[in-house]
């Protein structure tokens, strides 16, 4: 029977070809979009699963609170001495406890060999007992024992040695001026795409313990830039080690400073290591994260696309029910079941799936090399090594045959074969479910193409507001002990050259976070006050804020010919001001400050200025002439002289920073980067609204010609009796017209829902505007339209006689 089955399918495909290409075409694109989406998903889910141990793995986080109990800082590394603490304070608990530091781009040399790497890591002797990076080639338990040591991963080892063995060859690390010499001490495998972050060098952090001394490491609890993993022995839980730690920090920490126990202004916080990519976004984390938010905004917009496409083919296959109507009543007659007849038709729904299917296969083959530059990521359609592809697969065609076959499966068995014998069935209803299915096709693509309007309004809005400050053609360059050491020459060097206006320092540069901050007091009503809210630091030389014109709103800047400028001069923004205490920036003026271990007075008040990107509130900030923590370099250049002066600072560069390689990036286009996931988004509903009005305008093109068949006696009696062929148009488009307006009536509301949401993601942004919304409706119906119109004006203009001839 089933064999039957599968023929009738293939001979009612080859006698109707249209009706089969536009079911088939329109499934594949739909199918392709969710395989690619939900190929995505599954990497995104999977991230760090890997590591054997990772259900007992948890990342430590650290935060600060204010004296109102409020977060005003949590970041996703910690001090060091937090990590050996724990494991020992928590013995029992705690199994292992690692820490991981970045060694932020030194230079690596081996023979004539010389690149700047970015995954440089020290990590502790025991990493690799709590992750599963396996070695090639060393001891996992004593790698990383020894100062000097270094495990590279496969890849690099490839890049540095070629085909020499790397083990016990020595690298050169230049950094910050240290030189060190490391012994490679083991090959790992490379660390699979799906972690957290990557690592390409893994050096002791004995090495550093060496450099710093191990005493000096565990006394500082100010510098917390090293990530923090704890394991948890088996059959323990994480509530366990969170009930000891307001004690922890209290032990260690004693009082904090506003006088309270440390563990009032201090919490620890622990994720769970395969939950980061996903589920961390704080102040500071090993990489850029990912987003839930978004991995439920691409399934949900994949699964509409794939909605879509079973839609059209249910709406085509009842529209077609007037042409398998004669069948069902003969089939009835000669003793068919109902059940028999509905298994039929789901089983030559699912035979249209999985033809759809395989085209869906190639097309996906043919766009995700395009897909995964698109996203980042190296998805593959492995049959062998990914059985989920194969389970996903067959399961996504098998679910839209079976989905999409079984509303014309029973409406079809339906039918009694007596009235259809006679003639009497009739397909043609002013509404029906069809109807409904046109709507909640339009519906859907309404919705995701005022999604792309006010996606792309709010890019347009962070990219092009006021920031506060002048952005445009500033270069910053990564500074060094020898650029600071003679940068009051240097400087001078570079204003001189054309196309030059301004050298600076700075700790930080807009675009950057505000990670760096200290305890402040400040005099406020005739007496010092402990400040009890977080007061974001940058440093800088006297001219940073004139470099990036920055307004004062009262007093002046820093002025080099003034030496207590250089050790006891302070500028807040209006923020700081205004969180301190002060009616306004002119009482500001004079009065003392005390900022971590300096003291002086305010001597300016900046206007606010958007230091970080636009989904991050104006933070206070204090500014200070540096003595010695600088970064980077600042240079304002003329537009129109770019190149000169690109070309003469990488000659500057190639004796400042030897070896290093010439790196720079501009201010304005660092602040767009900062909006990537943005851009991402617009793109993907950009391209997924297109696939689901193509697919909308597939299927409406389909019904459309059924229609007019089932119509073309009625549009011959229009035109004998005088209709013209406007009139024909109007007549038989105007229905459709009015399911796509009921589609903008309920996509709307619910578009301005989800938008509305999506916004406050931002801690600024424009307000919903209009057009999107008229745009999305003007365009569905113009879309509707345009199809509908062709088979309608070739039936409006059919000769009335071959119409009537048979009547």
């Amino acid at each position: 029977m089933l064999k039957n089955y599968i023929k009738i399918a293939f001979r009612n495909i080859l006698r109707q070809k249209s009706y089969a290409f536009i079911n088939i075409f329109g499934l594949a694109i739909g199918m392709a979009a969710t395989i690619l989406i939900l190929l995505f998903v599954q990497d995104e889910l999977s991230y760090d699963d890997y590591h054997e141990k990772s259900d007992r793995i948890y990342r430590v986080s650290r935060q600060w609170l204010n004296a109102e109990g409020e977060s005003s800082l949590h970041l996703g590394h910690c001090a060091p001495p937090f990590g050996p603490l724990l494991q020992n304070d928590f013995e029992g608990i705690v199994e292992e406890a690692v820490r991981i530091g970045s060694a932020y781009g030194p230079l690596i040399t081996y023979k004539e060999k010389k690149i700047e790497e970015d995954n440089f890591y020290l990590g502790d002797a025991n990493i690799f007992e709590v992750f599963s990076w396996p070695l090639i080639e060393g001891d996992p338990k004593t790698a990383l024992v020894e100062p000097a040591a270094v495990v590279i991963t496969e890849t690099t080892a490839q890049k540095y040695f070629g085909d020499e063995d790397p083990m016990d060859k020595m690298l050169s690390y230049s950094n910050f001026g240290r030189e060190v010499e490391l012994k490679v001490t083991g090959v790992a495998k490379d660390v699979p795409l799906n972690s957290h972050f990557k690592w390409d060098f893994m050096a002791s952090f004995a090495t550093l313990e060496q450099i710093v001394g191990l005493e000096n490491l565990m006394q500082n609890w100010g510098s917390n830039n090293y990530g923090t993993y704890v394991l948890l022995e088996p059959n323990h839980t994480i509530d366990e080690l969170k009930a000891g730690i307001p004690d922890f920090f209290d032990r260690h920490l004693g009082m904090g400073h506003s006088g309270q126990p440390a563990s009032v202004s201090n919490k620890l916080h622990f994720m769970p290591v395969t939950d980061i990519h996903l589920h961390s976004h704080l102040d500071s984390e090993m990489e850029a994260n990912s987003d839930i938010a978004y991995v439920y905004i691409y399934t949900i917009i994949a699964i509409f696309t794939l909605v879509i496409a079973c839609i059209n083919f249910m709406n085509l296959a009842t529209a077609r029910s007037a042409k398998r109507a004669k069948e069902v009543g003969l089939r009835k007659v000669m003793g068919a079941y109902r059940v028999t007849l509905i298994r039929q038709f789901i089983t030559e729904s699912v035979v249209f799936a999985l033809l759809a299917l395989m085209v869906a296969s190639i097309i996906v083959f043919a766009i995700l090399p395009y897909f995964n530059e698109f996203v980042g990521k190296g998805l593959t359609l492995n049959f062998i090594h990914n059985q989920f592809v194969i389970w996903l697969m067959l399961a996504t065609g098998l679910f839209v045959g079976i989905v999409a076959g079984s509303y014309p499966a029973f409406f079809l068995s339906a039918f009694e074969p007596a009235s259809i014998l006679k003639g009497g069935h009739k397909s043609v209803k002013k509404f029906n479910l069809r109807s409904v299915l046109v709507v909640f096709q339009f519906f859907i693509s309404i919705a995701l193409i005022i999604s792309v309007g006010v996606v792309h309004d709010q890019l347009e809005y962070v990219k092009n507001k006021d920031l506060g400050f002048n952005k445009e053609n500033i270069l910053v360059l990564p500074s060094s002990n020898q650029v600071y050491s003679q940068f009051a020459s240097l400087k001078e060097r570079f204003e001189s050259q054309p196309g030059i206006s301004a050298a600076t320092l700075a700790s930080r540069v807009p675009s950057g976070r505000l990670l760096d901050s200290q305890g402040a007091s400040a005099e406020v009503d005739g007496e010092m006050k402990n400040i009890t809210f977080r007061i974001a630091d940058v440093h800088v030389d006297h001219e940073y804020l004139s470099s990036i014109e920055a307004e004062f709103v009262a007093g002046r800047d820093f002025d080099i010919s003034r030496a207590s400028d250089s050790t006891e001069a302070f500028i807040l923004n209006e923020i700081a001001v205004e969180k301190i205490g002060w009616q306004s920036p002119e009482e500001a003026i004079g009065k003392p400050f005390q900022y971590g271990n300096r003291q002086g007075t305010i001597i300016g008040v900046v206007k606010d200025f958007h230091f970080e990107s636009l989904h991050q509130s104006i933070s206070p900030i204090v500014f200070l002439v540096t003595t010695g923590r600088a970064s980077s370099v600042m240079i304002k250049y003329e537009r129109a002289k770019k190149d000169e002066v690109v070309a003469y600072l990488k000659d500057q560069w190639s004796y400042l920073r030897p070896g290093f390689p010439f790196t720079y990036f501009e201010v304005d286009e660092q602040f767009n980067s900062q909006y990537e996931s943005e851009d991402r988004l617009a793109k993907v509903i950009t391209w997924f609204s297109g696939l689901a009005i193509l697919i909308a305008a597939l299927g409406l093109f389909g019904l459309a010609s059924f229609i007019a068949e089932q119509r073309i006696k009625e549009i011959g009696v229009r035109k004998v009796l005088g209709a013209s062929v406007l009139q024909i148009l109007v007549l038989l488009t105007k229905g459709f017209t009015v399911l796509v307006f009921i589609a903008l009536v309920l996509a709307a509301p619910l578009a301005y829902y989800g938008m509305n949401k999506w916004l406050t993601g931002f801690a600024y942004y424009g307000a919903l505007q209009v057009w999107p919304f008229v745009a999305a409706g003007l365009f569905a119906i113009a879309i509707a339209w345009i199809t509908v119109s062709y088979q309608t004006i070739k039936a409006a203009r059919t000769n009335p006689v071959d119409s009537l001839r048979y009547e």
